[in-house]
This record gives structure tokens, sequence and C-alpha cells, in this order.
């Protein structure tokens, strides 16, 4: 599930307990105005109790342990010796890391992304490129074109490491990108995205990495799937080139490792990939969707009513595509959507009361239906 703080800094150049605020207006960094900070936007009715957990660098992608006790979650933050994303486990409601990093449990070395609870919460799953690297993987240098890109690093595999972060287990070992994967909420299965076949699709395997499934096979980048409560589908988001032109830039792009994620909808399907259909059709950015705990409605991140790229908010929509609605009204960014098992808690990440810096902090609140 890439991460797309990233995304927003690079879309802005191109191109928060109550509704209360602190006293003091600083300069927003990306829009030049003066902005008051708050951790409660006027209008988050499903929003009750935010909490911000984390202060400082990039924290995103944060996922529940089975038990709801535990997030785990990616973070690049240098006071933490992050230099780019390393994965982290805290028990959300003793911590402060305001005070204290979250405890490491990836290697520390390479980039890391996407990490999961497995089922009884003694060990994780995460994918890391440590094996072809220890550094850090270049980032793509900006393009003559303005394009905006995502790397698709070939050497991401998927690994499994206990909570003190020994690794156990690897779980692919096929040539080319393997990354973006979740589990089930009933533990059987995991689903994630390789480009095993030549093309970014979905694949299903078994807890234990066995008994790989192709879950789609049409052209374009699907990636960022979760299954729905009762394991029985999945959503995910979709970036799939329609005209020649937009195949020719897609394919030429994946030639060099890149994709182009400006342009996605949403997309849901059986967890063996029948009964596809495409449930958003608004334009731009529409990605990270999460089922709601009743199973019947999506929140997901969309940037369609914005004018300049941004801001990104989140939505609902429920399963037949109907009734929109708009959940956050940040100014910049709101993101990675993902409910707690037992249905109280929504975590997200955020731009929300970072003194207008670059900053993307996790919020957890209740969940007010």
């Amino acid at each position: 599930m890439k991460k797309l703080s990233a995304f927003l800094w690079i879309i802005i150049v191109a191109s928060s307990c109550n509704s209360g605020s602190s006293d003091e207006t600083k300069e927003d960094a990306y829009s030049g105005a003066t902005k008051t900070d708050v951790i409660h936007y006027e209008g988050e009715k499903h929003l009750t109790n935010i909490r911000q957990l984390t202060f400082g660098g990039d924290n995103a992608e944060a996922y529940w342990s089975f038990d709801d006790n535990q997030l785990v979650f990616q973070v690049t933050n240098e006071e933490w010796g992050a230099s780019c994303d390393q994965i982290y486990i805290t028990n959300w409601e003793q911590s402060n890391m305001k005070e204290r990093p979250a405890q490491l449990v990836s290697t520390g070395y390479g980039r890391t992304t996407c990490s999961y609870f497995l089922p009884g919460d003694s060990s994780i799953l995460y994918a890391s490129t440590h094996l072809a690297d220890t550094n850090c993987p270049t980032k793509p240098e900006k393009r003559a074109d303005g394009k905006y890109v995502w790397p698709i690093y070939p050497s991401f595999d998927i690994f499994v490491a206990d909570v003190g972060g020994i690794i156990i287990d690897t779980l692919t070992n096929e040539e080319g990108y393997d990354a973006e994967a979740t589990v089930s909420p009933i533990g059987d299965k995991i689903v994630f995205t390789s480009m095993r076949t030549g093309d970014l699709e979905l694949f299903t395997m078994d807890i234990d990495g066995g008994n790989v499934k192709q879950i789609t096979n049409e052209l374009g980048y699907d990636g960022g799937a979760f299954f729905s409560p009762d394991g029985k589908k999945l959503i995910f988001r979709s970036s799939r080139p329609k005209t020649e032109e937009e195949v020719k830039v897609y394919k030429d792009l994946l030639d060099e490792g890149l994709v182009m994620p400006t342009e996605m909808e949403l997309y849901m399907c059986d967890v063996d990939g029948s009964n596809l259909k495409q449930l958003t059709d608004l334009g731009k950015a529409n990605w990270c969707p999460f089922f709601l705990p009743g199973g019947d409605k999506v929140i997901f991140a969309s940037n369609h009513e914005s004018e300049r790229g941004f801001p990104f908010n989140l939505y609902t929509i429920d399963t037949l595509g109907n009734h929109l609605e708009r959940v956050t009204f940040d100014k910049v960014f709101d993101a990675f959507p993902v409910f707690s098992n037992n249905g109280k808690y929504l975590v997200f990440s955020s731009n929300r009361n970072n003194g207008g810096t670059h900053e993307t902090n996790l919020f957890v609140a209740e969940w007010r239906d």
C-alpha cells in the first residue's frame, strides 16, 4: 500500500478535541495562507474523542492487531533513526510517542512498507528491500515531463517477523516487486500485489505463503487491497489505462519500474477474483479503501473535489457505489483510514495539527455512525 505523503508534497509543488483551535495561527507551508492548527475540524460528525498518537516525521499505514491493543505502522523520522520507511509497533492506548519512539520491528535496513499483524498477534508481515541493499533505495528524480511517479522497487519481498523484530519467514522469492500485503480478518489468507506476471496484479496466498493464486488479470496497477470483514471480498485501488496513449504511458513507465498514481478508482471483487466491479468513478486519485465494520460501506481517501491536487479527505460510499459522504474536512491531507476489529475506532494519517510543516501523523478517533 504505497505511502502517499510524498505523493501529496510533489503534487502540491507541481501543479486537530472539539472543533476548537489553538491560539496561535501559523503560516501554511503549502498555500502560503495563515491557518490555525486543529485536531478536529467542524463537520467531522463521525469522529469523536480524536487522539493524536505521533508528533513528527512521516507516519502512515497503521494497522490494528487482532485484539486491537496494538498498532503496526511505517515511519520515516530521522529523530527515530529511520531515514526511510521502517516498521514500528506500539500499544496505542499506553503509548507516549511524543516523548519516546515506538518499538522498531523491521531490520532498520533498506526500505519497508505495508506491515500487518498475523493471527495471534505474536508476529507481523511487511515488505522490505533489505536483502538487495541495506541502504535506502534511490528515489526517482523529478521528471522532465512533470509526471508524478511512484517507484516499484523490484527488491521488495514479503517477510514475517516476530514482535521482537526477528525475521522468522520469507513469504515471497519471485523476481520483481512483491509488497502491499494485508491479512484477512478471519485469519486464513493474505492478499498482495506482485509483478511476477509482468504487470501489477493482485494475488492471494495462505498464511504460510503457500497456495498462491492470481486474482486480477487486466492491464493496470491493482494494489492496496483489503478483505471485507467476513473475508469473502476484496476492495482495492486501480489505475487502469484505457486509451492507446494511456496504455503506452503505463507500459513505458512500468518498464522503468515506475507507476503514475494520479488517476485511481476503487474496485471490488470476490476473494477469488470473480464478480469484479468498479465502485467509484470520481476522477483523480481515489485510494486506500477499507471496509466499514458492517461490510456494506467503504471508507477511502480522495482528492476528487480538489482543484490543486489537494486536499485529500476521507469519504464513505456503499458497496453498490451509492451514497457518497465526506467524513473529514482537512485543508491538506487525510488518508489511510483503518477500522479496529471491534469497529469502535478509526486510525488514520493526517497533516492536521502539524504547524504548517510536512509532517504526517497518526490519529485515532472513536467512530460514530
